[in-house]
């Protein structure tokens, strides 16, 4: 099995974990904003410990930074930041769930940014396993009915532009993340995703730290406050990210995205037996074909 398959896979359980704490940190009083600046507050500093004692151990040294490495590290770090505040923007749509399936398109937005700027094209088997789960994100997304709206306006709406813009800017990062770690040349890649990642989340932390000291002053106090939860918070942040980097750096990002969908799994395993919440026939529909199209990856690559 491929190194990366195993790694994405981690790297998706991390993700879920984080946004179970992230929804707890929401409870203790911290903006949606102060919630997402203790995922980059933490993860920096720890991604800088990890890198140091990986250089100790194996004699290396810094990959060589290019100005092609800063473009991609700084342009995919501000998409992500962009995209995540489009996400928080459809919690206040009355058609939230359609806002997100629009936003799960990003596997296949991925795939165009990586042929567009990267020259990486998609085999096509790959492209039917990426559809098949997409249709899999849109059984579990979108409800039958939505408050008696008909077909154009569920699809149609504020919400739905919101999801796409999400898709695209999460996916053009996911893009830009590869193409920052490719353009450190051949050295060790476990150290160019650890350095990839260091870069991003100080500049993701900078930008994030001004914009709360200009628009919600004293939410870095608080955030600093709830230091036990917002640690574990940029921890598991951390261990997701370096995972998702790793898997950038071995493969290309659309395979990694569409591979990354089985973190809806872990969600509505989460949801099943820790939340003791009982699934639909049709979410249980939407995970099949989800299940269906990881392994359809899988074997196609």
């Amino acid at each position: 099995m491929p190194l990366w398959i195993p790694i994405t896979i981690a790297a998706a359980f991390s993700q879920n974990l984080r946004f179970m704490l992230q929804k707890h940190l929401k409870a203790t009083g911290l903006t949606t904003a102060g919630a997402t600046f203790a995922r980059f507050l933490y993860a920096a500093p720890l991604a800088a410990g990890l890198l140091a004692t990986y250089m100790g151990m194996t004699g290396g040294g810094f990959p060589p930074v290019s100005p092609r490495f800063m473009a991609f590290a700084s342009l995919g770090g501000m998409a992500q930041i962009l995209a995540t505040m489009l996400v928080v923007a459809l919690f206040a749509e009355r058609n939230f769930t359609v806002g997100i399936t629009f936003k799960k398109t990003e596997t296949i937005q991925t795939a165009l940014w990586s042929l567009l700027i990267l020259g990486e094209g998609l085999s096509g088997n790959g492209l039917m396993a990426i559809l098949v789960g997409l249709l899999g994100v849109i059984v579990l997304a979108d409800p039958p009915r939505n408050g008696g709206l008909v077909w154009h306006q569920r699809v149609f709406n504020r919400a739905s532009v919101y999801g796409i813009g999400a898709g695209a800017l999460f996916g053009f990062s996911g893009m830009a993340y590869r193409g920052a770690s490719l353009s450190l040349g051949e050295s060790d890649f476990f150290l160019r995703a650890v350095f990839t990642l260091i870069c991003v989340t100080s500049f993701q932390t900078l930008a994030m730290a001004l914009y709360l000291r200009l628009r919600q002053p004293g939410e870095i106090t608080r955030v600093a406050r709830h230091w036990r939860v917002t640690g574990l918070v940029g921890l598991t942040g951390m261990l997701g990210s370096l995972g998702w980097f790793t898997a950038f750096t071995l493969q290309n990002a659309a395979y990694v995205k569409a591979l990354g969908q089985v973190e809806l799994v872990f969600t509505f395993l989460a949801s099943y037996f820790i939340f003791k919440e009982r699934s639909s026939p049709r979410e249980l529909a939407g995970i099949g074909l989800v299940l269906i199209s990881i392994l359809l990856l899988i074997l196609a690559l």
